[in-house]
């Protein structure tokens, strides 16, 4: 039975953002919907209806362009959203020195400026009613030194753990949802050679979203799901800086 509450997800039509919609749907959360597929998206929107009794709106938006990010931002302006999840991705194989600019900005307005923009629309009204959860999905990568990607992952990291910290003794939870390899279309959208990772790297998208989902509860502000990647972080934490951009730099090189 739908509820009278909001969860707007970007990327949702995919991978971890598909997830997402499925959870909040199962626990009664109404779902808006963000992604450039206006087919997927519709597709998707009719599966959550279907099988959780939720109401759904679809809103078809390129979060690399202006226009785009304004639809979302106008959205959430009018309407109470208790959920954001911010998980629209981006990602480059090519070294900063070989892309696009075009691409490079592109990767910059999707990771950063939009979850940015959005955060700062929707924490008002949250902080009006003095509730609400906002997750940011950035990924391991941002403890690495691994191009652009992880430069743009950093800030949504660090970001989230600050307004994590703004927020503190209110009813609003921030987190940080930073996963490892998993297995959506992300990589190969991205057209990332990943046939030499071994299988235990590979994280489950269901699963991880529901880790998320009590960690940011709990108000945690960085999710680490995966005994692998929990272990890999620490290991990072304690290292020489010298050692850690030469793993950024090995991991990117893998995937050309």
């Amino acid at each position: 039975m739908s509820s009278s509450k909001w969860a707007l997800v970007t990327g949702a039509s995919v991978g971890i953002g598909e997830s997402f919609t499925r959870l909040l749907a199962k626990q009664g959360y109404n779902i808006a919907l963000v992604a450039r597929d206006e087919v997927r998206l519709h597709e998707r929107a009719d599966s959550l209806r279907e099988k959780f009794g939720v109401q759904t709106f679809v809103l078809v938006a390129d979060l690399a362009t202006d226009a785009g990010c304004k639809v979302v931002e106008d959205y959430i302006s009018t309407y109470p959203i208790e959920v954001l999840i911010n998980n629209a991705g981006f990602g480059i194989k090519y070294p900063f020195t070989m892309s696009a600019l075009q691409a490079e900005q592109d990767l910059l307005d999707v990771l950063v400026r939009t979850p940015m923009r959005l955060m700062h629309v929707i924490l008002p009204g949250m902080k009006e009613r003095n509730s609400g959860t906002i997750i940011n999905v950035s990924s391991v990568a941002s403890f690495i030194a691994g191009g652009i990607y992880s430069a743009a992952k950093s800030y949504l990291t660090v970001l989230t753990e600050a307004v994590n910290t703004e927020v503190k003794g209110t009813n609003i939870k921030v987190s940080a949802l930073c996963p490892g390899f998993t297995r959506t279309e992300f990589h190969q959208r991205g057209k990332m050679k990943m046939s030499g990772l071994p299988d235990f790297m590979w994280l489950n998208s269901d699963k991880l979203v529901e880790q998320s989902w009590k960690d940011a509860q709990a108000n945690k502000p960085v999710s680490i799901p995966g005994w692998q990647y929990k272990l890999l972080v620490g290991v990072i934490s304690t290292v020489p800086r010298k050692f850690v951009r030469q793993i950024g730099m090995n991991v990117r090189k893998k995937q050309r």
